[in-house]
């Protein structure tokens, strides 16, 4: 059999959907393909007699699994519930983990004489309260920094947008460290008004043996003790603990880690991978963590003294108070605070959480202004 055109002849021996020119040629190709490989009495279907363009849309070829998904906008009601979500997990499950250090920091900070030290500690709980006794308190722990991560992180979102909508592109993004500033100690206002309770009742636990179990026994006892407002009288110091610890960690660690990318780093941020990514957001985490703690700790000590003696307020603390309890020594127990705060530090592990749902390196985050990345 001759051929009346040799080029013709030898690209017709190689199946045409594999130089076609346009996706939606090759994916018509390819199911005709495998119609035409079923049974020969089949009927013909609706789908084969459709126009090209319906053909295309039916979808035969299934996304690679390396193409990545449909990421939520910003600013969305997706992109806040993604967020209060990611700090739900982060706050949360970060400082439950660590409630033994957690219950040997308020005993170090209420009765310094009997707890010297960490490793101390941890031999005098262990002695007298056996390894249960190491996550007294985890309950209150658990619930009360999921509703302040729920907040900080949902609500810093907003009033980043709504402050930087005020500022104007121009002075947003001249001034965006400031606008950090205000959205950080903003949302930790609130997020402090849903931590309260639960630390008031978690000090209390885990400061005097023998006063309950957890939350469930030592809310009503608390109440009943101090009076529903009593659940709020640390308040106070508590925003002097957290309001600076959020607004530094948020503007330091958004400075560390730029400075790692732009000094560490052999390549731009966007050509790394994503392992490297997160273990840049845990580093830039943990030294951002130790400025958090010399800014808060004063104020945590107050928070304990507060929350675990009956009827105190601010205005009790004195000089010669905090001689005698040695509770409110300004930096007692701070060794403790910076492996809670640096290691454990709730930013690499958002970082993580915001990855997978798909908010991450959006907006602002794309450039590596955003602060949570």
């Amino acid at each position: 059999m001759a051929f009346a055109d040799g080029s013709s002849s030898r690209q017709s021996l190689i199946p045409s959907f594999l130089y076609a020119s346009s996706a939606s040629s090759r994916s018509l190709y390819l199911e005709k393909m495998l119609a035409s490989s079923g049974p020969r009495s089949a009927a013909p279907t609706a789908a084969a007699a459709a126009s090209p363009a319906a053909a295309d849309r039916s979808g035969f070829l299934i996304p690679a699994p390396q193409e990545p998904s449909k990421k939520i906008a910003m600013y969305s009601p997706e992109f806040y519930a993604a967020c209060t979500f990611g700090g739900i997990l982060s706050c949360g499950l970060t400082h439950m983990t660590v409630t033994p250090l957690d219950l040997v920091k308020c005993n170090m900070q209420i009765d310094p004489a009997k707890y010297k030290s960490i490793s101390s500690g941890f031999g005098i709980l262990l002695k007298e309260q056996g390894v249960r006794g190491f996550f007294r308190g985890w309950v209150p722990t658990l619930l009360g920094y999921s509703a302040q991560g729920a907040c900080k992180f949902g609500f810093y979102e907003f009033f980043k947008k709504y402050y930087s909508d005020i500022a104007g592109p121009e002075f947003s993004a001249k001034y965006k460290t400031l606008i950090y500033l205000a959205g950080s100690a903003s949302a930790e206002v609130i997020a402090d008004v849903a931590l309260c309770p639960f630390e008031a009742v978690k000090v209390r636990v885990q400061t005097q043996p023998g006063f309950a179990r957890g939350l469930s026994d030592g809310l009503p006892k608390f109440v009943k003790s101090e009076g529903a407002l009593g659940l709020y009288k640390g308040i106070v110091p508590l925003w002097g603990r957290q309001i600076p610890y959020t607004m530094m960690k948020f503007a330091s660690f958004e400075t560390i880690v730029e400075m790692i990318y732009k000094y560490a780093m052999p390549q731009p941020k966007d050509q790394c991978s994503k392992g490297l990514q997160l273990g840049v957001s845990f580093a830039g985490g943990y030294v951002a963590g130790v400025f958090c703690a010399i800014v808060s700790h004063p104020a945590d000590n107050l928070v304990s003294f507060l929350n675990n003696a009956k009827g105190a307020t601010v205005g009790d603390v004195s000089c010669e108070e905090t001689r005698s309890v040695g509770s409110l020594h300004p930096w007692s127990s701070s060794p403790y605070s910076h492996d809670r705060y640096s290691y454990w530090s709730p930013m690499g592990y958002l970082r993580r959480i915001q990855s997978l749902c798909g908010t991450a390196n959006n907006g602002w985050c794309h450039s590596g202004s955003c602060p949570h990345y």
